[in-house]
């Protein structure tokens, strides 16, 4: 039996009187009070998030930027240094492994951050794919916390922190979404990403595994006034339904392609070498085929005519009327506590698939009409 890991943050967690549950191999916090009140502080104010669980996988070398082009869908060798960028890693079938973020902390070192669930088999797909470029592939997890604030008073909190300075500047307002900066702690390094997965602004901390405890703690105290609260899984999953965010395991898996999800536009066709020749990548043929072709379903918003919610698992059917067939399943689905109704995300036939089509989902046993709906369910106010 494999023991469940406990994140350098358990000891915060379980003084905090946390619900902890197993994910991923980890055990992780669930809630802290409630996952309503902790989603309405995101939206609201702010959140506190534990992510040590996820993956972080150094690429550094001469090659660095060519091998990541050859081994994920993206155009990382065009991404800017202290930029971030949303991609996939892909089997040469077009399926995905799992999505990512790759941040490019230097000219030739970039970190890749993965599921939990899904570290192991990114980090060995990596490693494979090396052979024959100048590049080393390092499993930093261990040795790395993550830590996010996300909401609108996210700025106010970072900004308010005591004991972390910023070493790339000062402006931490003038940070872009999707780019980082170097942060340091009593000469201890570490990274500052406008990053997230909520909707919301908010940022996340990279830094070695023990100063997570130091940092959590004075995240707490810097966002006492700001109505800052520490939040569990059950929140981070409403938000990022709410925002439209894929899941692996959900609205991504093996057998699926980025196109069926919707993000055809992370899969760069267009990258070429020096001599505008297209570079060749592990998927790159199944998914130049897939864009030509409308494919068999269409990754969609749901949004709830009625009061009970759609889980994922549940069927979609091409009406509400007795009898209608299936054209569909849903992915994630629940309440929308911003919202006030039912939300979900299902994949179904593309015919079906057009915005205001009335279809059905079948709720144990009981159809309960539906409506499709453009993604994201949520926009934060500008």
């Amino acid at each position: 039996m494999t023991e469940t890991r406990l994140t350098p943050l358990h000891a915060e967690h379980v003084a905090l009187g946390a619900t902890l549950v197993p994910f991923a191999g980890w055990s992780m916090p669930l809630r802290y009070s409630s996952d309503v009140a902790e989603h309405t502080a995101v939206r609201t104010a702010a959140g506190l998030f534990d992510l040590s669980h996820m993956g972080e996988i150094g690429v550094v070398g001469p090659g660095a930027a060519a091998f990541l082009d050859y081994a994920l869908v993206g155009n990382l060798s065009g991404l800017r240094v202290l930029g971030a960028r949303y991609t996939m890693v892909c089997a040469e079938d077009g399926g995905v492994l799992d999505d990512l973020i790759v941040y490019r902390l230097a000219d030739e070192a970039f970190m890749v951050v993965a599921n939990a669930a899904n570290h192991d088999a990114v980090l060995a797909a990596l490693r494979e794919r090396a052979d024959g470029f100048d590049v080393t592939v390092s499993d930093d997890s261990a040795g790395t916390a993550l830590i996010a604030v996300q909401g609108p008073a996210a700025l106010s909190v970072v900004r308010a922190l005591d004991g972390w300075e910023v070493l790339d500047g000062d402006d931490l307002a003038a940070l872009k979404y999707y780019a980082c900066l170097r942060i340091g702690c009593a000469g201890r390094p570490g990274w500052l990403a406008r990053t997230g997965y909520t909707g919301e602004d908010g940022f996340e901390f990279f830094l070695a595994s023990d100063l997570a405890p130091e940092l959590w703690r004075a995240l707490m105290a810097a966002g006492e006034s700001h109505g800052l609260v520490p939040a569990g899984l059950a929140a981070r999953d409403s938000l990022r339904l709410e925002a439209g965010m894929p899941l692996y395991g959900h609205e991504l898996d093996r057998t699926t392609n980025p196109q069926d999800a919707g993000l055809g536009r992370v899969v760069r066709l267009d990258k070429t070498d020096a001599q505008g020749r297209p570079l060749p990548f592990v998927g790159r043929a199944a998914l130049e085929s897939r864009a030509h072709s409308p494919g068999a379903r269409r990754l969609v918003g749901l949004r709830g005519l009625g009061r009970r919610a759609a889980r994922a698992g549940y069927p979609v059917l091409a009406s509400a009327a007795p009898g209608a067939p299936q054209i569909g399943q849903v992915t994630s689905g629940a309440p929308s506590p911003t919202l006030g109704y039912p939300i979900a995300m299902a994949y179904v036939t593309p015919e079906r698939s057009a915005e205001g089509t009335e279809l059905a989902v079948d709720v144990r046993g009981r159809p309960e009409p539906v409506r499709v709906v453009p993604l994201p369910f949520y926009h934060r106010p500008r």
